[in-house]
């Protein structure tokens, strides 16, 4: 049964994501992950099998499957 841990809704539907994220310093995208995504916010949620996944991509040996620049703003 899946419960949101942001907003404590009980309904997801399954989707597939893309997160940045950082590594040693370095920003990496990893996109097309599986996820159960919040009815209520939009909180995207991994299995653990997908979590790991995810570390040994970005942490193995695998490479990127392109490279694209990103456009970086400041809040403050």
């Amino acid at each position: 049964m899946f419960q949101c841990h942001v907003c404590g809704a009980e309904n997801a539907r399954d989707e597939l994501v893309s997160e940045v994220l950082q590594i040693e310093g370095k920003r990496v995208l990893v996109e097309d992950i599986p996820a159960s995504v919040c009815a209520r916010c939009g909180e995207a949620t991994f299995s653990r099998e997908t979590t790991e996944r995810i570390r040994k991509l970005v942490h193995g040996k695998s490479k990127p499957k392109r490279s694209i620049a990103m456009d970086v703003f400041a809040y403050v």
